[in-house]
């Protein structure tokens, strides 16, 4: 039996039409997404697109050296590989899972051949591709400019834009990689919030426990992407 559209709780999944839905509903495969799996890999045929009801992931470029960093994130907000949405099979990054959740896949066939047949859910997917686009231009542009502590604060802003309550399940190890730091300027930078009483760091844990304050500090490393979004689909939170 299809899944009731009433029943996910992905923001882009909501906003399509009756219609629209209807045609993926037939696919989509709820499953749950733990810490780390991979969803898709740099450079291999993608073969599935996941929708995200909880949970947040990463999508990494990866150089030929093996460096890797966080261009991007997603969670209920939308879907990934963008690129199912553009004519191709390929993703350039890959994406896993940073924090658990429940998701939808949908085999990459079934969505090409909807967005064939529904020109509206093609324009809604695209929607998300443009938000998409300003995220992983702002974060290239916060990496250069900004500060260690006002990047961390952006990072947990857009992490907790896409997850119920205040607690993130995150290590400092995790988030090193995810800011493409050493794990000594995270420490640092993690003690500037809790000093500041923005957040509180426990063991593998940051609750947020004031986000206005968190929002000052980060300034205009923040906000761009979350108006473009909004503007074209609505509110993140």
């Amino acid at each position: 039996m299809p899944i009731a559209q009433s029943d996910v709780r992905n923001q882009l999944l909501r906003l399509l039409s009756a219609d629209d839905f209807a045609l993926i509903a037939p696919h989509l495969s709820p499953c749950n997404a733990e810490r780390g799996k991979v969803l898709f890999e740099r450079g291999m045929k993608v073969d599935t697109a996941w929708f995200m009801d909880s949970g947040i992931g990463s999508l990494v470029a990866v150089s030929p050296e093996g460096q890797r960093v966080e261009s991007g994130l997603f969670g209920r907000d939308g879907f990934a590989p963008v690129a199912l949405a553009m004519g191709s099979d390929q993703s350039p990054y890959e994406a896993f899972t940073q924090l658990p959740g429940t998701c939808h896949s949908l085999p990459a066939d079934a969505l090409q051949d909807a967005i064939t047949r529904s020109p509206t859910l093609h324009t809604m997917l695209l929607r998300y591709v443009q938000a998409l686009s300003v995220q992983t231009a702002y974060t290239a542009l916060s990496n250069a400019v900004h500060s260690i502590d006002e990047r961390l604060a952006r990072w947990i802003l857009m992490c907790h834009d896409r997850l119920d309550g205040d607690e993130l399940p995150l290590t400092h190890e995790f988030l090193s990689v995810m800011l493409a730091v050493r794990r000594p300027s995270v420490t640092t930078a993690l003690h500037v919030l809790e000093g500041n009483r923005y957040i509180r760091a426990e063991r593998g844990c940051i609750i947020v426990r004031n986000r206005t304050g968190l929002l000052e500090f980060a300034g205009d490393a923040y906000g761009p992407p979350e108006a473009e979004y909004e503007r074209l689909l609505g509110p993140l939170r």
